[in-house]
């Protein structure tokens, strides 16, 4: 028998948020007022990014296709760092992180602040390399309150400043060993790029292309922890406690199915859009994200087919069938919520998603606890109630135990 307790308990360990200070937005009019060495009103644009808190500060000269910038923004912690990069991708909407030639600036093992080159080919950590653009006079510095200045010149060709810069800006929150780490994946982040517009001085966002993959998983995301998050433990809840009052049958076994079948069909629909995010995702892998998912969606498919080998009651393979069905209903159960804290965790959407989810949950084990109780309270009375009787009829209104 699975005690609802016990469920409760393991949300109570998984439901931790790790609570990460927000960027301090460095706007131009901001940054222009850090004391830093170099007076960054020295350069003739500014751009304020639309992500990060982060600002561009830049002058190009048309005639000899030289870019002068310095990239301000907050890194995450005081051992982080920050970046900025041109991405040669000649579609904008594929411009992202993959393929970027980028300048990172953090505090190396002795203290100093250096600003390395990266060509960077996968997501995680990287490894210091050259870039395809030809860069100097790259320096960077640190001002009061962990902002962080990058600055450097690029050589950019006239048809790619005609056709607008791919640029992407980062911060990271971990440097081990000189290598900078993974940065976080808030919506932030990955809305971090956008198209550079030197000669006008403007820049956009990174396009419709991110958002749509954004959409897509927060869809993926609502229909995964409403099927197996929320509908399949109401399921279970209704077949465990609702068919020990015998008014309820056969009412409960249909309303049992019915959930159960819902969320699995929607269950499929979210299964079948991380598959397509997947797809798009070259690089990136949630390993225990995805083979989670993978085996709750193998789980409930054993259990739908199950039903077309259900044997009847009397039948003296139902004890084992019984056993079979309902461990593998708890196991589901169990995968599926920790599957969607998983998911939260990678989404990292604003604090109340997760706090909705878990206040859903805590409802259903509230609940589940309470009807724990009730049941076995109408069960222990009415076997008082036969054991006081001198010829009780067994074999008419049993009472039935809870699952």
């Amino acid at each position: 028998m699975a005690y609802p307790g016990h469920l409760l308990l393991l949300l109570a360990l998984i439901s931790s948020l790790s609570t990460i200070p927000s960027a301090i937005s460095q706007s131009c009019s901001a940054a222009r007022s850090l004391p830093f060495a170099n007076a960054i009103s020295l350069y003739s644009n500014c751009v304020d990014l639309s992500t990060l808190g982060a600002s561009l500060h830049y002058t190009y000269d048309p005639t000899n296709s030289t870019l002068s910038l310095s990239y301000v923004a907050t890194a995450p912690s005081s051992s982080g760092w920050i970046s900025w990069a041109l991405n040669p991708n000649p579609n904008p909407a594929e411009a992202g992180m993959i393929g970027a030639q980028a300048v990172i600036a953090f505090k190396d093992g002795t203290g100093a602040v250096v600003a390395k080159t990266y060509n960077v080919t996968a997501y995680g950590s990287v490894t210091e390399s050259p870039i395809s653009y030809e860069t100097w006079d790259r320096t960077a510095e640190v001002a009061t309150g962990g902002i962080m200045r990058l600055s450097a010149k690029f050589k950019v060709g006239a048809d790619a400043v005609a056709k607008g810069l791919n640029q992407v800006w980062q911060v990271g929150g971990s440097v081990a060993d000189g290598v900078p780490q993974m940065h976080e994946l808030k919506e932030g982040n990955k809305n971090a790029k956008g198209v550079l517009d030197v000669v006008s001085g403007t820049t956009t966002s990174g396009g419709s292309g991110e958002g749509a993959r954004t959409k897509r998983k927060n869809i993926h995301g609502i229909l995964n922890a409403v099927s197996w998050g929320i509908m399949f433990p109401f399921g279970i809840i209704i077949a465990r406690y609702l068919r020990t009052f015998p008014s309820a049958d056969p009412a409960w076994f249909y309303l049992h199915v019915f959930c159960q079948f819902s969320a699995y069909v929607i269950g499929v629909a979210g299964w079948a859009t991380g598959l397509k995010l997947g797809a798009e995702s070259k690089g990136i892998v949630y390993y225990y994200h995805r083979n989670i998912g993978i085996v709750v969606f193998a789980l409930a498919t054993l259990q739908i087919f199950a039903l077309l080998l259900r044997p009847k009651k009397d039948h003296k393979y139902r004890f084992y069938w019984n056993v079979y069905h309902h461990g593998l209903g708890y196991l589901i159960v169990v995968l599926g919520i920790v599957n969607v804290f998983k998911g939260i965790n990678i989404l990292q959407p604003d604090n109340k998603w997760k706090h909705g989810y878990i206040i859903a949950i805590a409802v259903l084990g509230g609940v589940a606890v309470l009807l724990e109780l009730v049941t076995w309270g109408v069960v222990l009375r009415r076997k008082s109630s036969r054991s006081t009787k001198p010829y009780g009829n067994h074999s008419n209104g049993q009472a039935r135990q809870p699952l």
